[in-house]
């Protein structure tokens, strides 16, 4: 990457960032009602009439854009607002959109624009994926398994020689489990049906405790190699 065009992805990102910065500000008190007043919130997503679920898009796709905040919370607010079937679908869609705008710029710009949100210490804890002759297979697992770090695996996916024609359906597929389960959640919640909530969040951080446990025990086998 030459001087002029790591200036220009530099200044790009620090714009983008205060963008984001002031978009969650104004959004970020809306988010918090889900906690707070449920109905609320609710109320505040119809408002925005037809618009909503652009809108919901919007800031799913700024989340995956810019990771600052993990995505099971706005798949929960997904299936609350708009129910299990739309709200998944929602899901699939925006997170689909910003996962491959995330692929494209990192093949685009290389590793400096993954260094910007995350620190180097966690990119080469995964670069066995830019190695292993079995990479395609670890990656689509470690992606699939609820609980491992997608937004990490997103931008890192970029880095690696994997063609995108293989990496678009395991970013954007791979998502599917940890929606559903959240989603489900949240219209449950949205429905004041408590227990089925709980069962389904309780199924979720089962899945993420397996997963996280798949995950570490990966890079545990990589790093002794």
């Amino acid at each position: 990457m030459n001087r002029s065009v790591s200036r220009y992805v530099k200044i790009s990102a620090v714009l983008a960032l205060i963008l984001f910065i002031v978009f969650s500000i104004y959004i970020g008190k809306y988010l918090l009602t889900f906690i707070n007043d449920p109905e609320m919130f609710r109320n505040w997503i119809d408002s925005f009439g037809i618009y909503a679920p652009l809108a919901y898009c919007g800031v799913t796709i700024l989340q995956i854009l810019f990771p600052l905040i993990p995505g099971e919370p706005m798949e929960m607010i997904a299936g609350y607002a708009f129910g299990s079937l739309q709200g998944t679908l929602l899901c699939i869609l925006a997170e689909s959109l910003g996962s491959i705008l995330v692929l494209f710029a990192v093949k685009k710009y290389g590793r400096k624009i993954v260094e910007i949100f995350f620190e180097k210490e966690k990119i080469d804890s995964l670069k066995f994926l830019r190695s292993d002759k079995h990479r395609i297979l670890l990656f689509a697992l470690i992606f699939i398994v609820p609980g491992t770090p997608k937004d990490l695996l997103c931008y890192l996916a970029g880095l690696t020689d994997i063609e995108t024609k293989i990496l678009i359906p395991i970013i954007t597929i791979g998502r599917l489990p940890s929606i559903i389960t959240s989603t489900l959640a949240g219209d449950h919640l949205g429905d004041q049906s408590y227990i089925k909530a709980a069962i389904y969040i309780a199924i979720a951080l089962l899945f993420s405790a397996v997963g996280i446990l798949i995950y570490q025990y990966i890079q545990k086998r990589n790093k002794e190699n």
